[in-house]
């Protein structure tokens, strides 16, 4: 993953790392990384707790004419570049057991005009579009929804917030968020419609009961990243 690449590189250059969790610590040390390493929990903890007020007063939600709904992000390359994904996701957001709400990123939309796919999912009476969102919309989406489908990673670690806590459905192979997965918030489902779609009804007939941990930390991040550079 281009992160994945971006990360490493910028790890080794650094002289103090701010790990989110014991886990990405140890991954560092592994790595031989030269700077110091501190342990401070995840900055995207700290938004969602700060911003969670104000974001669900945003008038998105007004757009919304669903009771309970699914949300859903797609946009990885190797998912959206792929036809074959494409049309499993198509499938996906179509058969999902309660409406998708889906914000969608405008490359993403060309890759569905380009394979003749725009038309089902825009006309589609289970599929919900929308045009691409600000963090404070995307937020109160979060908090509002019955659970996720997502092939992000940042969105992996916001649905474990305190005061988001929503299963997460991840539309890869793999995660290199395995404490989501670990801690019960996030479930690696891959992107084949006949395997997603019985995940999906499973959990909604079933009764699912939030993990009270969150695994990247407790929203003070930003001040512990703050103290460890004033006494540096």
């Amino acid at each position: 993953m281009p992160e994945e690449h971006n990360r490493r590189l910028t790890d080794h250059l650094s002289a103090m790392l701010f790990a989110p969790t014991e886990r990405a610590a140890a991954n560092l040390r592994g790595e031989a990384c030269w700077g110091a390493i501190h342990v401070t929990g995840n900055t995207v903890i700290d938004a969602c707790l700060r911003y969670g007020p104000k974001a669900a007063q945003s008038p998105i939600l007004k757009e919304i004419p669903f009771e309970r709904f699914a949300l859903a992000t797609a946009h990885r390359a190797e998912n959206v570049d792929d036809p074959r994904v494409l049309r499993e996701f198509l499938r996906i957001f179509m058969e999902c057991p309660i409406p998708v709400v889906y914000p969608i990123h405008p490359r993403t939309m060309d890759r569905f005009r380009r394979e003749g796919l725009a038309g089902k999912l825009e006309t589609s009476a289970n599929v919900r579009l929308l045009p691409p969102v600000g963090y404070l919309e995307f937020l109160a989406l979060l908090m509002r929804c019955a659970f996720v489908l997502t092939d992000s990673g940042g969105i992996q670690e916001e649905v474990t917030a305190p005061n988001v806590r929503k299963k997460a459905f991840v539309l890869r192979e793999s995660t290199e968020r395995p404490e989501a997965v670990e801690a019960g918030f996030a479930e690696v489902v891959g992107t084949d419609a006949d395997a997603v779609l019985p995940h999906l009804c499973k959990f909604q007939e079933g009764r699912w009961t939030p993990p009270t941990v969150c695994p990247f930390g407790d929203g003070t991040a930003g001040r512990r990243i703050v103290d460890a550079l004033l006494k540096s």
